[in-house]
């Protein structure tokens, strides 16, 4: 079967770079990167560690907590509405099956070849979204966050955007908004492709020009070479520890997420793409034993190489999230060593860390500044 990295090179059907388009050397000259602050904190869906996920309480939480970009996952409603939630399924992350007038719309789909029963963004308009309340998604994990289910409404992206004006200017400090676009082939298969409402958004909030402190991110690879041909916005090619990009797989070409950082995979992701978004453990493997992080693999330089900045993602402060030798006890739901952690990532040589607890993160990039400093 043929595959992605078959192709001899020059006859992709990829992008030429855009005009004035250099590769990426780390997050210090990447375009929406923040000069002078070192490797950037990224908002995970807002502050999801201390409120309900893609809430505006969580955002603004995040960028209390010091992140220097917020992360709304964007899927559509069925008026065409993009919207922030993790999933188009908001069976377990809002109030909707407490909502008698729209029990019929509880369905079962196959999303990205995986059967997914419950209620739908693309089946719900804005107005009946905006009825709605916020649930916690993890509530064994995150009990307070559970508190405050039934308190925030599901933002749209406009309001998002809003935020991060108003934010900005509250803090004197330019907060950037880093959307992913949700399972992009299945939106565009139902008519109602993520890309052009979301450039349209940014357009809105004069944020579309080179230098605007966004960045754009998709699993998927497609959909990432459509916008490499319609904005001059950085890209980023977000890779998991294990599978394929959904677009591949059902056009049934055979590369994985593998095969994409590759050195050859490198240097085509490099054609569209200005950073790669790994999983942690892509960068800081776990033996296979223990559990433990070891030492880092090559993939920070080999994307730096390749003209690539590296976003890791996802830091979280419980230890049963972490590599077994930054936990600290042993109930899986208590903090462990979370700065730790994250200080290992950024000696590892990252340009950028999604986290749901952004304040950790802030934290650690402080003492590793000031312990770099205090070295040179």
């Amino acid at each position: 079967m043929t595959t992605l990295l078959d192709v001899p090179a020059g006859t992709l059907p990829l992008p030429r770079p855009r005009p004035g388009h250099r590769p990426a050397r780390g997050a210090a000259s990447i375009p929406g990167s923040v000069p002078g602050s070192g490797p950037v904190v990224i908002g995970h869906r807002g502050a999801a560690g201390h409120r309900p996920e893609h809430t505006l309480a969580s955002y603004r939480l995040s960028i209390l907590l010091g992140a220097d970009y917020i992360e709304p996952d964007l899927v559509a409603t069925r008026d065409g509405v993009l919207v922030a939630r993790h999933e188009n399924d908001v069976t377990a992350t809002t109030d909707v099956a407490d909502h008698p007038e729209l029990a019929s719309l509880r369905t079962t789909k196959v999303v990205d070849g995986r059967e997914v029963t419950g209620w739908f963004t693309e089946d719900l308009t804005l107005g009946q979204l905006q009825t709605l309340r916020a649930k916690e998604r993890l509530p064994a994990v995150r009990p307070r966050n559970a508190r405050r289910d039934g308190c925030y409404r599901i933002p749209t992206f406009d309001e998002v955007l809003e935020l991060a004006r108003r934010e900005s200017e509250r803090t004197g400090r330019e907060i950037g908004v880093y959307p992913e676009t949700k399972h992009p082939s299945y939106f565009a298969d139902l008519g109602l492709p993520l890309e052009e409402p979301l450039l349209a958004a940014l357009r809105r909030h004069g944020l579309d020009h080179p230098g605007a402190r966004v960045f754009l991110q998709s699993f998927e690879t497609a959909n990432l070479v459509a916008l490499r041909r319609a904005t001059a916005l950085p890209l980023v090619q977000l890779v998991a520890a294990a599978g394929a990009p959904a677009d591949l797989v059902a056009a049934g070409d055979a590369t994985t997420y593998a095969d994409l950082l590759t050195p050859a995979g490198l240097r085509r992701l490099a054609s569209y793409a200005d950073a790669i978004g790994p999983s942690k453990d892509l960068v800081l493997p776990r033996d296979p034993a223990t559990g433990a992080a070891g030492a880092p693999s090559s993939l920070v330089a080999d994307a730096h190489g390749a003209g690539l900045a590296v976003h890791v993602y996802t830091l979280r402060d419980e230890n049963q999230f972490m590599a077994t030798n930054f936990r600290l006890g042993s109930d899986p739901h208590a903090p462990g060593d979370a700065v730790a952690e994250a200080r290992a990532f950024l000696d590892a040589g990252v340009d950028g860390i999604f986290t749901d607890h952004a304040g950790t993160v802030v934290e650690a990039r402080q003492q590793w500044r000031a312990a770099a400093a205090a070295v040179g």
